[in-house]
């Protein structure tokens, strides 16, 4: 046609009306010329045929092999400059978006010290979908192609003016509307014929780059510097495959640089990226991700010293930042490892973008052109993991990434073990339907073969092998074909983790401590990654906990309070106090994300400020909600290890107890309610603990800070028997005793006790003996017996007329009434060298406990407590004749925030902190 040779004579385009490679029907079916379906990774069994997972990795190393000898022999042909002396960029179109931006990149180049540079830039943002959408419009005979076309027009013109003037100015402009013609002929014919080729789409979409190649080449004349627009039809000679791909032709490719470069020779190329060539001269483009390919191929017939890829991220992150927030910029990766993360999804560079720069390690350095103080990612050969000091500093597992919306298929039965062709015949149904395979994963016995597959495409596949398998199905050859819906898939990538012993250990250990379970795993010989399917549910919540694990501390945990009083608010202090000394010397990373009273909570997805922790809640506190609160601390941050601290004595709150060990959440508290409530749900609580890898601690539930629970648990872990406990377990009753002496009158010392805020606004809770109880259940339950409340007798002190008066100010103006019942306990018992002690026994022979005032010897260490002190004794098979004791302060809001304090560390302990 005639317009085909106006358009450049030294291409050849096939003739419209010849029989189409690819009919366009809609926008996503001309996107998906850049699309290519991924090779699945496999894990098999050692009696396995099939090939492995790093297929993929094979074929790019035979890709890269097939080329060396074509690459040696190309380069040795370019009569270039010396190849050390190039430096290859290559811009996005988010880089060459606007005019701004455009002289932003300028002023890059011209800044660069390098002696020579090679520049590829791809359309401006938004460019190459205005062109497809032209192309769409056209074939599908709808004629606003003509005014979608003019925006193309006005939005290059607008952007010359902005940038350019004189001769420049003019000259862009008349090759514009030259091009801008010829489209529009070129869309009249494809809008009357209502199809196009592969190739016209091409030619028509790879005028984008033309254009920003040209206007930037134009601004750094600009600025002074000499510099040669290169459109890489003219250069860069490709073969496209059945793949959706092209294989460059390198020796060809070779010849036109050079003979290129001898007619445009020039220390400053601005190349066109995504766009080439075929043997024939038909323009064609390198398809997905063809502008880093482009630069990847010049680096390497140049030989350039370093290939930089600008864009519009600060480098690689470890895990996706928008699910991971604490993700961090991996400052180095080996090819393999750029390769891995690509295949998952993660904003790298495809695998064949690295085969060209291979070959000569030439490092790929990916680059924020927003933020240039960002020194990026450098993708080389085999990166030096140690830092200034020779210190080996970087984690095994590099990077994380999430592959969503997938199913997988459970292909099941003993008739498959042994029988040649099953997996064969699996995958050729697989096959029969178009279906992308992600991942498969065999046993060696060959009982099973499971696979991942996107879910839209799951229906077909299972259908195509039920129908496949029909006659093996009836026979009960194989038992079933089962489709688990829901699956996401997350990999672990490393080069380091073939060589670090323990990944996959460490790796699967995060994620049954964050309650995740998995449904396949897959991991190929050279341990570059791991692979798991799980639920979808859980993918950001495991992609989270493995990030936290190999990144940030061992032991960040999450902590949400519940009751911020007087313990509460002591805890906080203490966590305020102690979290940078323990962060720096421990490694535990403690986090608060969330406080809760009864009436407002305070959350925050970072973690709170607790040095203001009382302003925030008063601030930014919001009605308390107890689901939302847990929802918030457990499941809606970074953080996989999650501990709940009830700091309340509520028995509402201890009834969530077993929800949240369920759902994979540790639980700490001093609240005596869960322990010493109904035995039926504390037998429920201890045995789900047990089960789990979720921890319960409740050392302060008895004795405040005081390590009993912890001894009577190493006593019965290493097999003593316990025969008897025996304790002063209140720090009120053990200070009104200490004191109740002499002439003393007992409501005066109970008045003393109330007054320094040793007892509870109504001192009858502490006179009941029911707090000395529940702590009595409490240890009997440890012991193994199987006791309620109701089970112990209990010695009050409150007299009888007494305990239904209404308030405590009454209680206290009336006791003094009662005070000869106990001045003539305190007499009898002085008679004999005695005193009063309230104590609570556990009765392990008799399978009992006691709650009771009881006398002691003056010479008994029961006799010679001070103030508050709580005292304990443990008779045991080891210790009968001589008990163990443990003395010490058992009441105190610093003391018990201290005890759970402690529980917190022994948590962070068992999750791996240093002990």
């Amino acid at each position: 046609m005639a317009f085909a040779s106006s358009i450049s004579p030294s291409y050849s385009l096939p003739n419209i009306s010849s029989k189409p490679n690819k009919i366009l029907t809609t926008p996503n079916k001309i996107q998906s010329f850049n699309l290519i379906q991924r090779p699945p990774i496999i894990s098999v069994g050692c009696g396995s045929k099939l090939q492995g997972r790093n297929s993929l990795n094979s074929n790019l190393f035979a890709s890269a092999a097939s080329a060396d000898t074509l690459l040696n022999d190309a380069v040795g042909k370019v009569q270039l400059p010396d190849g050390d002396t190039w430096s290859v960029h290559k811009f996005g179109g988010t880089c060459v978006g606007t005019s701004e931006r455009i002289q932003n990149v300028a002023n890059i180049i011209v800044h660069d010290d390098s002696e020579r540079k090679l520049v590829v830039v791809s359309a401006m943002s938004k460019v190459t979908d205005m062109m497809y959408d032209l192309i769409y419009k056209a074939h599908s005979r709808d004629d606003s192609y003509v005014v979608a076309l003019d925006a193309v027009f006005e939005k290059h013109k607008t952007t010359a003016v902005d940038l350019l003037d004189g001769d420049d100015l003019a000259n862009f402009l008349a090759k514009l509307h030259q091009d801008i013609s010829n489209l529009k002929a070129m869309l009249r014919a494809i809008y009357i014929a209502g199809h196009a080729t592969e190739s016209f789409s091409d030619f028509v979409v790879g005028h984008g780059e033309l254009w920003s190649a040209e206007l930037l080449s134009a601004v750094v004349r600009k600025s002074g510097i000499e510099c040669k627009c290169m459109d890489t039809r003219e250069v860069l000679v490709v073969n496209p495959t059945s793949s959706n791909l092209v294989d460059p032709d390198y020796l060809e490719s070779s010849l036109r640089l050079e003979k290129w470069y001898s007619k445009n020779s020039s220390d400053t190329i601005v190349a066109t990226g995504f766009i080439a060539t075929t043997p024939q001269n038909v323009p064609t483009t390198l398809k997905r991700d063809g502008s880093d390919f482009s630069a990847a191929i010049l680096s390497a017939l140049l030989r350039a010293r370093q290939v930089t890829i600008w864009t519009d991220v600060d480098g690689v992150y470890s895990a996706d930042p928008r699910k991971v927030s604490e993700a961090v910029i991996l400052k180095k990766l080996s090819y393999q490892e750029a390769w891995e993360m690509s295949y998952f999804g993660a904003n790298v560079l495809h695998p064949r973008t690295i085969i060209p720069v291979m070959k000569y390690d030439i490092p790929i350095v990916i680059r924020n052109i927003f933020n240039l103080s960002a020194p990026g990612t450098m993708i080389c050969r085999f990166p030096d993991f140690g830092n200034e000091d020779g210190q080996r500093v970087e984690s095994p597992v590099k990077g994380f990434a999430t592959i969503d919306n997938l199913a997988l298929i459970n292909v099941e039965g003993t008739g498959m073990a042994g029988v040649p062709g099953t997996a064969s015949a699996i995958f050729g149904a697989v096959k029969d339907v178009g279906a992308n395979v992600i991942m498969i994963s065999q046993a060696s016995s060959e009982h099973s073969v499971c696979f991942a597959v996107p879910e839209k495409e799951v229906k077909a596949v299972a259908a195509a092998l039920e129908s496949r398998f029909r006659q093996a199905l009836d026979a009960g050859r194989l038992s079933q074909i089962a489709v688990i819906p829901n699956c996401s898939i997350l990999a672990a990538v490393g080069q380091k983790m073939a060589s670090t012993p323990g990944v996959s250990a460490t790796l699967f250990n995060a994620l049954a401590k964050a309650n995740i379970n998995v449904r396949a795993i897959a991991q190929g010989c050279s341990e570059f990654n791991i692979t798991v399917v799980i639920k979808r549910e859980d993918c950001i919540r495991a992609l989270r906990a493995v990030h936290s694990r190999f990144y940030l501390s061992k032991t960040t945990i999450a902590i949400g309070i519940v009751g911020p009083g007087l313990i509460g608010g002591t805890l906080l202090d203490q966590l305020r106090d102690q979290a940078a000394i323990l962060k720096e010397k421990s490694n535990i990373d403690l986090r608060v994300m969330g406080i809760t009273g009864s009436g407002t909570m305070l959350l925050s997805d970072t973690g709170v400020d607790l040095s203001i922790w009382r302003d925030l809640r008063k601030e930014k506190g919001e009605k308390a909600d107890m689901q939302k609160f847990v929802h918030h601390v457990h499941g809606n941050h970074f953080i996989p290890n999650t501990v709940i601290v009830d700091c309340t004595a509520d028995s509402y709150v201890a009834s969530h107890y077993l929800d949240w060990l369920r759902r994979g959440i540790h639980v700490i508290t001093p609240n005596k309610k869960a322990n010493s409530g109904p035995l039926e749900q504390y037998l429920k609580l201890r045995t789900l603990q047990r089960q789990s890898y979720t921890h319960y601690f409740y050392e302060a539930t008895v004795g405040a800070g005081l390590p009993i629970i912890s001894t009577l648990q190493g006593l019965l872990e290493t097999g003593d028997k316990i025969l008897r406990i025996e304790g002063i377990f209140s720090g009120t009753l053990s200070y009104i005793f200490n004191n109740f002496a002499g002439e003393r009158a007992f409501s005066e010392v109970v008045k003393e006790a109330k007054e320094a805020g040793y007892t509870e606004p109504d001192p009858r809770d502490d006179l009941s003996g029911t707090d000395v109880a529940r702590k009595v259940i409490i240890l009997a339950r440890e012991s193994g017996l199987k006791l309620e409340l109701t089970d112990i007798p209990i010695e009050s002190l409150v007299p009888e007329p007494l305990k239904g008066i209404a308030s405590p100010e009454e209680f206290m103006q009336q006791l003094p009434q009662y005070d000869q019942d106990l001045a003539k306990r305190r007499r009898e018992a002085e008679a004999t060298g005695e005193v009063l002690r309230y104590v609570g026994v556990v009765d392990v022979v008799n399978q009992k406990g006691t709650v009771e005032l009881r006398r002691y010897k003056k010479e008994h260490p029961f006799a010679q407590l001070a103030g508050s002190d709580n005292i304990i004794a443990f008779s045991t098979q080891r210790y009968e004749k001589q008990p163990l004791i443990i003395r010490g302060p058992g009441a105190g809001a610093e003391v018990t925030a201290g005890g759970v304090f402690s529980d917190i560390l022994r948590l962070a302990s068992y999750l791996g902190a240093p002990s």
